[in-house]
């Protein structure tokens, strides 16, 4: 079992990169590998140019398709991204965009959290924003003791935060018991979607 922490942040040491570690702590606790995959700023955003629907992957050759690559064969996904102007960091929702568009796998049934850290405000949005490529895609969403925050603004500060880091612990925890759950369910139960998908549009 394997879980991918995303590190949306640009800086070295950041406050994003203690909660993901400390998130990491708890999973492999629970004897569930880990990989940190920080995606720095160099990530374009979608073109919308459908090129993925023949390529089964993005026509950007980049992180993304690295990812995507691993994603496939992982059980999850925790993204992590520092609160910029009250939402999530530019270069986390180009990835995201990306990664979640152009996946040519079924997602259901993967695991997602998102960890957002701010000096003060402005990570419900931020957590928000994530989590809806986790909800559009039949994955599970997992929380924690509170919404999964962490607060500093100096780098590395968040380590002092000692509710956010028992957040992110505590959401490790989580995420592994129902990892485990979803592989010991797949064994003896299986959903069977047999409706066509239906896609309307609100004009015609």
């Amino acid at each position: 079992m394997k879980i991918l922490l995303i590190n949306g942040s640009p800086r070295k040491d950041s406050n994003t990169e203690a909660a993901l570690n400390e998130v990491a702590k708890s999973l492999n606790e629970e004897n569930i590998e880990t990989e940190i995959i920080s995606i720095k700023n160099d990530v374009k955003g979608c073109m919308a140019c459908n090129g993925c629907y023949k390529l089964g992957k993005c026509v950007i050759d980049d992180i993304v398709n690295e990812v995507a690559e691993k994603f496939k064969t992982a059980d999850g996904i925790v993204v992590g991204s520092p609160t910029y102007y009250a939402s999530t960091n530019g270069t986390v929702i180009s990835f995201l965009d990306r990664l979640f568009y152009s996946a040519s796998y079924d997602l259901g049934m993967k695991v997602g959290a998102a960890v957002c850290t701010a000096r003060r405000a402005g990570t419900d949005t931020n957590f928000d924003v994530i989590n809806k490529y986790f909800t559009i895609s039949n994955m599970v969403v997992v929380g924690s003791q509170y919404w999964n925050n962490a607060f500093g603004r100096l780098p590395g500060e968040a380590k002092n935060d000692e509710e956010g880091m028992q957040t992110m612990r505590h959401l490790g925890k989580n995420i592994a018991f129902v990892v485990k759950c979803i592989n010991d369910g797949k064994a003896k139960y299986k959903i069977n979607f047999n409706e066509e998908h239906k896609m309307t549009n609100f004009m015609r």
